[in-house]
């Protein structure tokens, strides 16, 4: 629905902290102005930047996928910076959006070079003034660039960092028995640019990022052998075998400072929780009850870890917690069953499995958003903001992965090649 009016502005000296030199006028300016004020329910009017065409689809589309409601439809102007709204500011004020984003890119010395500004429509003013990034002049380094720029309107905006420039690490697998071959892939949080990272004739588990999102531990398990712990540079190079113990070594999980690693082994018999330098080496027991012990996940903090037992009995999982000052396990969740616990990035909630749906409980065992079946018995990872979790699901014979916001943003899919496992969600690279 929109409204046809006919604007007559009378446009005084500013006194508004628009980072602009505002105009001294003798006496009141007015502009007749005919334009077509649609009534808007977005929160942000986005400029796509001036010389770029590759930097603002990819914003436009991550700030989209958000509770933000963005919009670059239907704006009065195409300004590229917050100094040539000195005479138009009342024109955006009249749309009734909050913010509005602009800027510019050009090329320097063979890089591109963005600068960029949110402002605040209401009073004018620039939030942390002016914003600037450079990028190498490839489709990796701009793509990674958008993503950044994103987490930062993002925060400029609420106040929290954006989760656009972290990746996702997943498995896909295709074929069954003795003809599987599974792929550890990792793609961009919006579903994109997804690469192979490494290929086995076999199985991969559980992969799991370190905290500066430059390594991978996971497990494999080839025809005929025990489940290996492998940790690999992202960037590439070969994959370094962590766990060479004649049992089942799964779910490993980085500690917070990226020094060390727990995991589940069931060398000595029933599985256990060891943790280990992160480059092998001599092994610390944790648990040593009777029953199982299993998926490991440290605290942010690092003072303590949730894990699985059947200690309550055969088919009654639970999720407990350890605390390594004092040694103490006490019991965490209140569901039937409880499996794979992984933590928010502030520790203050935990995403699981309770029976076969994917759910979310707070740090007291209590429920707090149950997100469905998914058909796989696998738990939803964070964002490392806290809001919005990926999941893999099977939807028509096929491997889905969904991304879904938590606090009214845009949940999206994406399709594999054959049944997807385990997708996880680094922090932003270094």
């Amino acid at each position: 629905m929109r409204t046809h009016k006919k604007l007559l502005l009378s446009l005084l000296a500013s006194t508004s902290s628009l980072l602009i030199a505002p105009s001294v006028y003798a006496a009141p300016v007015v502009l007749e102005l005919d334009y077509e004020i649609p009534v808007q329910q977005n929160q942000v009017a986005f400029v796509p930047f001036a010389g770029d065409s590759v930097l603002s689809p990819i914003i436009l589309n991550d700030l989209s996928r958000t509770e933000l409601n963005v919009t670059s439809k239907d704006l009065p102007q195409q300004p590229r910076s917050s100094s040539e709204l000195t005479e138009t500011l009342p024109v955006w004020q009249s749309l009734g959006i909050p913010y509005l984003v602009v800027g510019s890119t050009r090329t320097n010395r063979g890089k591109i070079e963005t600068t960029y500004e949110v402002i605040d429509v209401k009073s004018g003013r620039v939030l942390q003034g002016k914003q600037s990034l450079s990028a190498d002049n490839n489709q990796e380094s701009l793509r990674y660039a958008a993503h950044v720029i994103a987490d930062k309107v993002y925060e400029l905006i609420t106040g929290t960092p954006g989760d656009f420039s972290g990746r996702i690490a997943y498995i896909e697998e295709t074929g069954r028995g003795k003809d599987k071959i599974s792929r550890l892939k990792v793609m961009d949080a919006d579903g994109e640019n997804a690469r192979t990272i490494t290929e086995v004739a076999g199985s991969i588990f559980s992969p799991t990022w370190s905290p500066d999102a430059s390594r991978i531990a996971y497990t494999v398990q080839r025809d005929k052998s025990y489940p290996l712990i492998y940790v690999q540079n992202v960037s590439g190079g070969a994959a370094t075998v962590v766990t060479p113990y004649k049992g089942s070594n799964l779910s490993p999980s980085f500690s917070p400072d990226g020094s060390k690693i727990l995991f589940s082994s069931s060398f000595e018999g029933s599985a256990d929780i060891y943790e280990m330098s992160a480059g092998g080496g001599k092994l610390k027991k944790l648990t040593n009850w009777p029953s199982s012990e299993v998926q490991p996940n440290y605290a942010p903090d690092g003072k303590s870890f949730v894990f699985v037992s059947d200690r309550a009995g055969f088919n009654k999982p639970q999720i407990y917690r350890y605390e390594f000052g004092s040694g103490r396990t006490t019991k965490v969740s209140n569901s039937g069953y409880a499996t794979s616990p992984q933590f928010s990035s502030d520790g203050t909630q935990i995403a699981f499995l309770s029976g076969r749906s994917a759910a979310i409980m707070n740090s007291n065992g209590a429920i707090t958003a149950n997100l469905g079946s998914t058909g796989i018995d696998e738990a939803p990872s964070f964002s490392p903001n806290g809001k919005r979790v990926v999941y893999a699901s099977t939807q028509g014979g096929k491997g889905v992965l969904t991304i879904k916001s938590l606090n009214g943003g845009e949940s999206f899919g994406k399709s594999g090649q054959g049944i997807i496992r385990s997708p996880v969600w680094s922090s932003s690279p270094e």
